[in-house]
């Protein structure tokens, strides 16, 4: 990396909503994450600062390289059911190819999980593509184990990765 690189992960806001959903759409469609069953679809991409906020016990984290956004990630409860509370999940991990092999999928998933912790999460899910290898890679140098199936109550029915690990 470019020493004179400045890093920064920043908590997103309204202004970065229209940036973060073309980062999202961008890379999707890149893997073939495209259609329902996928994030890239979901109603949230749109406005993610309305969705991802510290009151729902949910937050999305940008990457920033010199005043460029090219990624982010966020956590955010897995579900609503009694049962899965102690759940979340890390989603919309993206990054633009300008802004990969800078360490910052890693550094979005810590923030995330760091989030994820101060919350009271005990455990956090992922669902991905199977030819995302990078991001499975990084996955599973955090610590994060494959699962046969999809957590009961998943919405990305495109998805061919499951993942989970404890916090």
């Amino acid at each position: 990396m470019d020493k004179a690189q400045k890093l920064q992960i920043k908590q997103i806001i309204p202004e970065y909503d229209t940036i973060v959903c073309n980062i999202i759409q961008q890379v999707g469609r890149e893997f073939g994450a495209v259609g329902e069953g996928f994030g890239p679809s979901d109603d949230e991409v749109k406005a993610m600062s309305q969705h991802y906020r510290p009151e729902n016990r949910s937050a999305y984290f940008v990457a920033e390289v010199n005043g460029q956004i090219v990624g982010g990630s966020g956590i955010a409860a897995f579900s609503t059911r009694d049962d899965q509370k102690d759940i979340c999940e890390l989603k919309k991990l993206f990054i633009l190819p300008e802004g990969r092999g800078l360490g910052l999928g890693r550094k979005l998933t810590e923030q995330c999980l760091e989030f994820a912790k101060v919350q009271g999460y005990q455990q956090c899910y992922l669902d991905t593509l199977s030819n995302m290898t990078a991001a499975i890679t990084l996955y599973e140098k955090m610590g994060f184990e494959h699962l046969s199936q999809p957590l009961d109550g998943t919405i990305h029915g495109g998805c061919d990765v499951w993942m989970m690990r404890g916090l």
